[in-house]
């Protein structure tokens, strides 16, 4: 490239982003594979390791198989394959705000209108119990909404090379 051309960008800016892993392919069972994420060396040292399943009760081996799932076979994988899947960005967001907001807000919003009405901290206590249940309630809902549209479903996007990680592209 020359001073003054155009520089051009590969990049699809109309995909929708997605935040992808790299995962094994551990069984194959008709139309369906069955995948365990890939642990990479800094699994289990950030903060959110004991939420993930990488360290706690139980063998390295009984962990991985809990974190277990399953995708439509579309691309006649085979046991032993490394891919790489993705999850849509603005699907995790979503689901990340039907988990945490959806619940902190009826909370909220019960105490701030018990507290309002009644001026009694136990009454505003108890309104922010009742609120919190129902934002769990919500959120189940809002969780199977989503769950039935297909949006937290993995989805294959190709064969992992040898060398790729899930912090390369």
């Amino acid at each position: 490239m020359t001073m003054g051309e155009p520089a051009y960008s590969t990049m699809d800016y109309s995909a929708p982003a997605m935040v992808e892993g790299i995962a094994y392919v551990v069984a194959v069972d008709g139309a369906t594979v069955w995948l365990e994420p890939e642990q990479n060396s800094s699994c289990g040292g950030c903060a959110s390791a004991s939420a993930c399943g990488s360290k706690g009760i139980g063998t390295k081996a009984a962990r991985l198989e809990a974190r277990r799932f399953q995708l439509v076979n579309d691309a006649g994988l085979r046991v032993g394959e490394r891919v790489v899947v993705g999850i849509r960005e603005n699907a995790l967001l979503r689901a990340s705000l039907v988990a945490y907001v959806i619940p902190l807000s009826t909370l909220l919003t019960a105490g701030a209108l018990a507290q309002w009405a009644a001026g009694n901290d136990i009454i505003t206590m108890f309104a922010m119990f009742a609120g919190l249940a129902l934002g769990f309630g919500l959120m189940r809902i809002g969780a199977g909404r989503l769950l039935v549209r297909g949006d937290l479903a993995p989805h294959f996007l190709r064969r992992a090379s040898a060398v790729e990680t899930c912090n390369s592209k």
